[in-house]
């Protein structure tokens, strides 16, 4: 009897353990590359009553649907507008200015700042863990010094990079080729349907380009109706033509079907397209799955079915005058120089906005496939599930400021768009737009919480961003302002903005990354150097929201400008910053002289804000 008791008693923990693992819902977060906020017709419906981008035409049925199934954030602002830093923000669940992770540096896990990133964590709370395409963030392996590899974040990987471009299961490859002689060097590889592929050389490196090169890139960019940047740094980004193959056989198609194949293979073994063997989830697990597309990020190539239903579309051209320049500071102005596109003529900046909006098109009708196919998994399975999606790791410009980029402080290089569902409609309900400021930081605190973990506890202080269903339900106190902060292309530059001023200033006096010997040298020189030098920028976003008009150095605007330099420069430069020489294994320092800088709060003089 007492045996039969103790089997009982076993029996039920281990059901009740059981019941508890499983009552964790399968978590689906997507993640797509430059795209902005405007591309979405639910999000302009949401801000203007109208499906229409104020420069044309957009379509994204599947996304709007998938909106309408729970919350859509309007006020989505990435915290670093270019890929590696902004997916660094979104991963650690810290600002740039807490992680350390400033652009594209190779950053590691072996300094001792560094905190757990959000599939780590999941991992612990008893989720398998799987990505499928791109990742983008800058992290790897320290093994007596900084190597490429990255660590084993995820369970199971199908890389974009590694496991799909490099193979030839895409339709177009940036390459660096190795090797000694003419064909070592830069090139950018076509595939095409017949199974050939093209190799086109934009430099040798032990030759010249030789007069083949010049004659093929001519006919792919004739046949492929290319479009390309016209600057020297930029000369060879493609910013519009038609890709040589159908949608399914793009990188986002492969990158869709290795996410749906792994699906297909629950609690069994399967070979990938590439080759490689792996493990489909265990539906007794829990699944933690990051989707990273690659549209629509240069190379923009929509497939042609997509790019036939844009045709014909007009679109406003982003307003822009040269006059814009004058009163930019050196750093943007040189943003402007690298990323410039308003010297295009008429067809050409047409083109550049139409086939983006295309190549969005085309990623919407994936992200359909995507969302069904994971729906269906958790039904399967009768599994509870949380589908988070940021419609973009930044924005893009289509000709605004006069350049097709990201990089910048501007609303168009930073406002995205976040929609998160669920099967609990009590945390996500159905239809609801919410116009509170939120961040890419809110991330890795929504997913802990989803996964039964308390953030709130000491152990989670490191977080700076809000559980977004905290936001929904009202138990987090809206912010006031949002920040960011990036040094690539032009140095370091951080930003905050709020409702009515948009507010960025260079950081550091020179432009290269935190050093052995720099960091933590100098911190205040932001707050106590000449106004010029720090090279503010402010814009009225009440009468000019476009931000056309620099008034950070105009008489009427001074006083605010200096509140906004010190209000950002006390929360990035002494409310913890972190400063690590990366290429070193523990070598950082963390400031402390304005803690409690980053109040959410701005409570900005009224006497200061000149009237309209």
């Amino acid at each position: 009897m007492k045996k039969l008791f103790l089997f009982i008693i076993s029996a039920l923990i281990i059901t009740n353990s059981a019941f508890a693992q499983n009552s964790k819902p399968n978590i689906l977060w997507i993640i797509t590359d430059d795209q902005r906020a405007d591309a979405l017709a639910c999000f302009n419906q949401a801000n203007t009553g109208t499906k229409e981008s104020k420069l044309g035409y957009v379509e994204s049925p599947n996304i709007d649907a998938l909106a309408k199934e729970g919350v859509i954030f309007t006020k989505a602002f990435c915290n670093s507008p270019a890929c590696a830093p902004s997916r660094g923000s979104m991963h650690t669940g810290k600002y740039p200015h807490h992680s350390g992770i400033y652009g594209f540096e190779q950053t590691h896990t072996k300094a001792k700042h560094y905190n757990p990133v959000i599939p780590e964590v999941m991992k612990t709370q008893g989720y398998n863990t799987a990505r499928m395409g791109k990742s983008g963030i800058y992290i790897f392996e320290w093994e007596n010094g900084l190597t490429w590899t990255s660590p084993d974040f995820y369970n199971t990987v199908v890389d974009a990079k590694n496991n799909l471009k490099r193979k030839g299961h895409t339709d177009f490859y940036n390459a660096t080729i190795n090797g000694k002689g003419a064909d070592a060097g830069k090139a950018e590889v076509w595939y095409f349907p017949d199974g050939s592929k093209k190799t086109i050389y934009h430099e040798r490196k032990n030759a010249v380009l030789t007069d083949e090169d010049k004659a093929l890139k001519k006919q792919v960019d004739t046949d492929q109706d290319v479009l390309r940047a016209y600057t020297r740094s930029q000369s060879n980004m493609i910013l519009g033509g038609v890709s040589p193959l159908t949608g399914d056989k793009m990188l986002d198609g492969q990158i869709t079907a290795a996410f749906q194949n792994y699906l297909n293979n629950a609690n069994k073994s399967y070979t990938a397209v590439d080759g490689t063997n792996l493990q489909g989830p265990k539906t007794n697990e829990p699944q933690f799955i990051h989707l990273g597309y690659h549209f629509p990020h240069s190379p923009i190539l929509p497939p042609h079915s997509f790019r036939e239903r844009f045709k014909d579309k007009v679109y406003q051209i982003p307003d822009f005058d040269k006059a814009e320049l004058k009163k930019l500071p050196t750093q943007l102005q040189k943003l402007y120089d690298k990323m410039k596109v308003d010297d295009m003529n008429d067809d050409e900046k047409q083109q550049l906005v139409r086939d983006y909006y295309a190549f969005c098109a085309y990623g919407d009708s994936l992200i359909g496939e995507s969302v069904k196919s994971f729906k269906k998994y958790c039904a399967d399975n009768k599994q509870e599930y949380l589908i988070v999606m940021a419609c973009g790791d930044h924005g893009w410009h289509l000709g605004e400021q006069g350049i097709s980029a990201k990089f910048g402080p501007y609303d168009k290089s930073n406002h995205t768009t976040v929609i998160a569902v669920a099967s609990d409609k009590k945390k996500f309900p159905a239809g609801k737009v919410v116009n509170n400021y939120v961040e890419f930081v809110d991330f890795a605190p929504t997913f802990f919480a989803a996964a039964g973990i308390d953030v709130n506890t000491k152990t989670y202080d490191y977080l700076d961003g809000y559980d977004l269903a905290e936001t929904v339900n009202g138990k987090k106190k809206p912010r006031q302002y949002i920040l960011g902060e990036m040094n690539h292309v032009y140095g370091d530059r951080a930003y905050i903005r709020c409702e009515d001023f948009a507010f960025s200033m260079r950081v550091k006096k020179t432009n290269g990354k935190p050093n052995t010997k720099t960091m933590g040298v100098n911190l205040k020189w932001a707050l106590t150097a000449d106004a010029k030098a720090v090279e503010m920028a402010l814009y009225d976003l009440r009468v000019d929201a476009n931000e056309q008009s620099n008034v950070a150095y105009e008489k009427e605007y001074k006083q605010l400008a200096s509140f906004f330099r010190n209000k950002l420069g006390n929360i990035v430069l002494g409310d913890g910053r972190v400063e690590c020489d990366w290429k070193k294994e523990n070598q950082w320092v963390k400031s402390d002289f304005a803690l409690g800088a980053d109040d959410k709060k701005l409570n900005i003089p009224k006497k200061i804000i000149p009237k309209k």
